[in-house]
């Protein structure tokens, strides 16, 4: 390691994440300005010589974690509508929900959501949403990394109204945050059953001009194959590799209700697939067949999509959900083992954003985005294997320390971006809005009848 540092964490266990998935005991690692200079033994550093020096107190210094699929702003309907089936939930209670938002809306359960991930331990996330520039400016208030972008379908936005217009908002993201070093756009249909196949084919059009990516709901429910099918006699795998989107590029969230032949498919165009266990468990959408995806070589991120499906962003729960429900469905306990499902929320789920050479592991020229685990905790003690308690035994509350692009974004569990209890304020005065608006009965979540 070299002689000065701008920011140096020591006294921990690294989990690098790296092509090895290397741990280092009595670990450090070394930020010059937002970038990690090296990884190693704390022997071989001085602390005296940085300008900063975090002490993990024998805790794990690890990548952030990465969110690859979320509706962030939908923390301002956490708990709204619960148990019910997918297409009654979104139709009759989401859409018109939504229908209703505004830009200050968007910031606001934005700005909360990125709290909530920050806490627990979350550094980038990916989101599908409404008023996104909103949401972009909400990630750059609390420092974290995103790639967002505006969902397109074939009904008019409450955003922008019609799906020209939608084009033309994309193309505004794209410029305005195009030299931002946290915020990346990405372009989102929402899916082959609310979006054409023109509209498909334009956003791939514009995804492939910008080398940028393009994502897309795929698949979520065996209805949705239905719907898909009697439209256009194919999956909506198979109708959209017949229509020539399918890339290297695509990120297909959910992919609940694959046969075969999608799996191949998507093997072939080398799609990326975003992993939504809780959702998809709390929807009752199914078990996407992880196992054999990752059998055909697919790249699988993990996400946890929007706090309305989940209810949490908590990756932590996502990777115990994603870790557990494979064993269950397949009566196989070696399948889904811990370091495949760490690699799932860091370096994989980086790579299904396209943005692996830059996080996702703690290497030599990466970003410095870097988590500090509190393991002197009951449910932490004894540790035998660093891999099974991050996945199985820890939790979003054990994160100490949250960096993010070299800044400390949370230390000791204090948010320093941004004033938490006012964004929390702004968020009571929206849900009491919200609760008259739709006359919403209190102790059911669901609109009074």
């Amino acid at each position: 390691m070299s002689e000065s540092h701008d920011l140096l964490i020591v006294n921990g266990t690294v989990v690098t994440m790296d092509e090895d998935d290397r741990v280092i005991e009595n670990g450090a690692v070394a930020v010059a300005d937002d970038t990690i200079e090296s990884v190693g033994s704390a022997g071989k550093v001085n602390p005296k010589n940085a300008a900063r020096v975090i002490d993990a107190n024998g805790g794990i210094i690890m990548p952030g974690l990465v969110n690859t699929h979320t509706h962030a702003s939908m923390t301002c309907f956490r708990g709204l509508a619960d148990d019910m089936e997918l297409m009654t939930w979104l139709n009759d209670y989401i859409f018109p929900a939504e229908a209703k938002l505004t830009r200050d809306r968007v910031y606001t359960g934005a700005l909360l959501a990125c709290a909530e991930m920050t806490l627990s331990g979350t550094t980038c996330f990916s989101d599908m949403y409404l008023f996104e520039d909103a949401v972009a400016e909400a990630a750059d208030k609390a420092g974290m990394r995103a790639v967002v972008g505006e969902v397109l379908y074939d009904f008019d936005s409450p955003n922008y109204g019609p799906i020209e217009k939608g084009f033309e908002y994309t193309e505004y993201l794209i410029e305005k945050w195009r030299e931002h070093p946290l915020v990346n756009i990405a372009i989102e249909p929402h899916s082959p059953y609310l979006c054409a196949p023109d509209l498909l084919k334009r956003a791939a059009d514009l995804s492939e001009r910008h080398n940028i990516p393009m994502i897309v709901h795929v698949a979520e429910t065996w209805k949705e194959v239905e719907t898909t099918k009697e439209r256009y006699g194919l999956s909506p795998v198979a109708h959209m590799a017949n229509i020539g989107v399918l890339s290297p590029r695509l990120v297909a969230c959910h992919c609940v209700a694959l046969d075969k032949n999608d799996i191949r498919l998507v093997a072939d165009h080398d799609v990326k697939v975003s992993h939504n266990p809780e959702s998809n468990m709390k929807l009752a959408s199914g078990i996407a067949p992880v196992p054999e995806m990752l059998e055909a070589g697919i790249c699988v991120g993990l996400g946890t999509d929007g706090p309305t499906s989940n209810n949490n962003l908590d990756m932590f729960m996502e990777m115990d959900a994603a870790a557990k429900i494979h064993k269950a469905a397949t009566l196989d306990p070696t399948v889904m083992d811990a370091v495949k499902v760490l690699r799932m929320a860091t370096i994989d789920a980086a790579r299904t954003l396209g943005i692996d050479d830059q996080i996702g592991s703690l290497e030599q020229g990466k970003k410095a985005d870097i988590i500090v685990i509190d393991t002197n905790k009951p449910h932490l003690i004894p540790m035998y294997n660093v891999f099974s308690h991050l996945v199985y035994s820890a939790c979003g509350n054990d994160v100490t320390t949250v960096i993010i692009n070299g800044m400390p974004v949370m230390t000791d569990r204090q948010l320093t971006m941004f004033d938490l209890n006012r964004a929390i304020k702004d968020m009571q005065d929206i849900a009491e809005d919200v609760r008259s608006l739709h006359d919403w009965d209190g102790r059911t979540g669901q609109r009074a009848r």
